[in-house]
């Protein structure tokens, strides 16, 4: 069978998911509607100067910044103990890191409000024990584990690959050579992991900076971020024009933002798992 034949489904699903909508978004964000029709303006683009529009793109980055920072700290120990002790992709103890995956998203971050309602199971445990309850649901820092909660796996997995295929040949002639651990650590096993650290911090990122479920959920609509603005725009103002016009924003910021981070990747291989 032709070959091109084959690439047919591939191009339609690329056409009508991708191309249709990013072209949409081109359509409504660049341009307003006015008494003579549709005109072509950078009015929508510019509404990111209004101070709400700014001010949730910079908390939206921040806590991005926060929850990667965090699933970082978190997955590269385990990613290294996991290598070290030579675990299987197929292994049990990576398959309970890689389970909460396999749940819906939507009811993961559920679960996590049921947790942390002020009359929620942790609460309620902590006021059976008679200790000090806990009040950080509809907060920052309950936005904060959301993404991080979510968004872990996306972290270890990376990093867990890079480090499982380092040659020990190179940390055993940097230990033959007199380094020490900290010595082998910093300049031949972190040095080694880069990609998969790069492409743990692009695919939690990108994600965290887009959000608008988790802060909706678990910021009790207190938390107001980019993307719960833009949300508002196409549902409840239904103004698609402001709203693809912020989209148009944030893609350039996302793109701004892999453009820096891929720059010290060198090669693709921590994106190889997916």
């Amino acid at each position: 069978m032709n070959k091109r034949l084959l690439s047919f489904p591939y191009i339609l699903w690329i056409i009508v998911f991708t191309i249709v909508p990013i072209g949409a978004i081109f359509y409504y964000g660049l341009t307003v509607n006015t008494p003579e029709g549709l005109s072509f303006t950078f009015e929508n683009i510019f509404k990111i100067t209004e101070q709400v529009n700014w001010k949730s793109l910079r908390l939206a980055s921040w806590l991005a910044f926060l929850s990667t920072v965090l699933c970082l700290l978190l997955a590269y120990p385990l990613a290294l103990i996991l290598a070290k002790n030579k675990v299987g992709r197929n292994s049990f103890i990576l398959f309970i890191f890689v389970l909460p995956m396999w749940m819906n998203f939507l009811l993961r971050t559920y679960a996590w409000l049921t947790l942390l309602e002020n009359n929620g199971v942790i609460n309620s445990i902590l006021r059976a024990l008679h200790l000090p309850t806990i009040h950080i649901i509809n907060t920052q820092n309950a936005v904060v584990l959301g993404m991080v909660y979510n968004f872990l796996p996306f972290m270890i997995l990376p990093i867990y690959n890079v480090l499982v295929k380092i040659d020990s040949s190179l940390i055993e002639a940097a230990e033959d050579l007199g380094a020490n651990k900290f010595q082998t650590f910093f300049k031949v096993i972190f040095p080694l992991s880069l990609p998969g650290v790069i492409s743990g911090i692009t695919m939690v990122f990108v994600p965290s900076v887009t959000t608008f479920v988790i802060s909706n959920l678990l910021g009790g609509g207190k938390v107001l971020l980019i993307g719960n603005v833009i949300e508002n725009q196409f549902k409840y103002t239904n103004n698609w024009h402001v709203g693809s016009g912020l989209s148009l924003v944030l893609m350039i910021f996302i793109f701004i933002s892999m453009a820096v981070i891929t720059r010290y990747d060198k090669n693709t291989e921590g994106a190889g798992l997916w």
